[in-house]
């Protein structure tokens, strides 16, 4: 039987309107996806956006959950008509919590959780287990037998989630910056980095200056493109493995763990044979576990 979350996890908003669609909705700090179903459960479309990281404003976070919704090309779909699961990286920011729910455009109900969260349901569907994510930023999540949730990382882009895309991004960018001091080597990850930011002092600095998250993690690919030529860049990965083992056994030791995101799953052979062992594959993404999580909501308050 799947576990009741506790009510400390959930941000919900009911209007009392009927509801025609349930969505289930995974947002990031790159993209936006969306899952429409119908009230007997059938998949009616799936859609996409940019990001709606709520550290990116509550607006644009709404303007993508209605864009990516919209693009699921379902006839008739209104918002007001609509109960969302939202699953939004930065939910645990109380003021930016605050702004979402207050610049809400007036959907039917929606009940708002992590996106690791909502991942995390998804790939167990409600059942006890971890989740190991990596994609833009990265965090690991657990729910635990007694029915009690734990996270481990998820700190942020400027000064944590280690082994993720934003981190890699950071990395190869500190290496350009030491090549070009004459530090570090001038191999194929920091030739690459200078051809995508700029091979000057000035460039580099006006990248950093305006890169956030998305900027660094389009860095990223680039360590794995150049991996076998540059050892440098296989070193950043083989880091990068070792951060996100490490969130494996700290967020619990044996539960049965999945892996999310792009990072971690180019990662997985990397990963050490006790966290192999305990690898199993997702029942469903975050825009399933979203959509778990408010149908759910549905069936207790009917």
């Amino acid at each position: 039987m799947p576990l009741a979350l506790h009510p400390s996890l959930l941000t919900s908003c009911n209007s009392g309107r009927p509801v025609r669609w349930w969505v289930g909705v995974d947002g990031g700090g790159t993209s936006t996806r969306a899952v429409v179903a119908d009230p007997a459960g059938r998949i009616l479309g799936r859609g996409e956006s940019g990001a709606s990281a709520l550290g990116q404003g509550a607006e644009q976070a709404w303007r993508h959950v209605a864009e990516a919704i919209a693009r699921a090309g379902v006839a008739g779909l209104a918002l007001e008509d609509c109960a969302l699961g939202l699953g939004l990286s930065g939910t645990g920011v109380p003021a930016q919590l605050r702004a979402f729910v207050a610049a809400d455009p007036g959907v039917a109900r929606f009940t708002l959780v992590t996106d690791g969260l909502a991942a995390l349901l998804g790939a167990h569907g409600g059942k006890p287990g971890a989740l190991l994510i990596s994609g833009t930023g990265s965090v690991a999540e657990a729910l635990l037998p007694d029915g009690r949730r734990r996270m481990v990382g998820g700190w942020g882009w400027q000064i944590g989630d280690e082994g993720s895309g934003a981190w890699l991004g950071q990395q190869a960018m500190k290496l350009a910056q030491a090549a070009y001091d004459q530090r570090a080597p001038a191999g194929p990850l920091v030739q690459a980095v200078w051809a995508r930011a700029g091979a000057t002092r000035e460039a580099m600095l006006a990248f950093c200056a305006q890169a956030g998250q998305g900027g660094y993690a389009s860095l990223a690919p680039l360590v794995f493109e150049h991996e076998a030529a540059d050892p440098a860049a296989a070193a950043l990965l083989n880091d990068a493995a070792r951060a996100l083992e490490a969130l494996a056994a700290a967020v619990h030791p044996t539960l049965p763990l999945a892996l999310a995101g792009s990072i971690a799953l180019r990662l997985g052979s990397r990963l050490s044979p006790a966290v192999q062992s305990r690898r199993v594959e997702p029942q469903g993404d975050a825009a399933a576990g979203a959509l778990w999580l408010i149908q759910q909501q549905e069936t207790t308050s009917a």
